[in-house]
C-alpha cells in the first residue's frame, strides 16, 4: 500500500477517531461531541462533515472493504507476470498492512457490522466476496491441488489469522512492526501450504 505523504484531511481526521472510540468503547457508547473533541471541533460542526454516527460507520466499514479490494486489484496488476508464489506473498503483504495499521476497524467491523442499514451491509458482504475471490484464484495457482471450497476455506482462515493483530496487545507490546509483519506473513504461508499438501 502506497504511503500518504499529504496530511489527512478533516473528514479523514474524524473517521480516524471515531473509529479508535468506537473500537475502545462500541459504537452506542461514543457521542459525537466526543468525537469532535478528539479533532478539535464542535460535536455539532461534525455534521459539516457527516449527517451523523451511523454515516461515520458506514463510511468506515465501506471504506475499508473498497480499500482492500481496489488495493488487492493494484497488487494484481503490478504483478502481472510475476510468479503466482509472488503474487500471493504481495497478497499477504498488503493485508497485513491492513491488519497492523487499520487494527480498529478489524474490532470494528466485528462488532458493529450489523449495526448498519441494510444497503450498506450488503455492499460491504459484496466486496468482501469479491476480495476473497480473487484470493482464492491466486491460491489455486500457488496449490492447484485445492479444491475451489477448500481454497476458500483457507483463504476465510488466513484472514482470521492475519484479522487477529488486535488480540496481540498494544502497539507498544508488540516484538516491532518488521518483526510482528515477518511473523504473519510466514504464518499465513505455512497455513496455505498446510491446506495445499495432498
Amino acid at each position: 500500500m502506497s504511503i500518504r505523504t499529504d496530511a489527512p484531511t478533516r473528514r479523514e481526521q474524524i473517521l480516524k477517531e471515531a473509529a479508535r472510540l468506537f473500537a475502545e468503547r462500541g459504537f452506542h457508547g461514543v457521542g459525537v461531541d466526543e468525537i469532535g473533541a478528539a479533532v478539535g471541533i464542535s460535536g455539532p460542526g461534525l455534521y459539516r462533515h457527516f449527517p451523523g454516527k451511523d454515516a461515520m460507520l458506514a463510511e468506515l466499514l465501506v471504506g475499508i472493504s473498497g480499500q482492500l479490494l481496489t488495493g488487492a486489484k493494484r497488487r494484481l496488476a503490478d504483478a502481472d507476470g510475476s510468479a503466482p508464489s509472488a503474487v500471493l506473498d504481495s497478497l499477504i503483504e498488503g493485508h497485513i498492512d491492513f491488519a497492523l495499521d487499520d487494527r480498529p476497524l478489524i474490532t470494528l467491523h466485528d462488532r458493529e457490522l450489523d449495526r448498519l442499514r441494510d444497503s450498506d451491509r450488503k455492499l460491504v458482504r459484496q466486496l468482501q466476496r469479491q476480495y476473497v475471490e480473487l484470493w482464492v484464484a491466486v491460491v489455486r495457482e500457488v496449490y492447484p491441488t485445492l479444491t475451489e471450497p477448500t481454497a476458500r476455506s483457507a483463504v476465510h482462515s488466513v484472514f482470521g489469522l492475519l484479522n487477529s493483530t488486535p488480540h496481540l496487545g498494544r502497539r507498544g507490546s508488540l516484538p516491532g512492526r518488521a518483526a510482528t509483519s515477518e511473523l504473519l506473513h510466514r504464518m499465513a504461508r505455512g497455513a496455505f501450504g498446510a491446506a495445499g499438501v495432498v
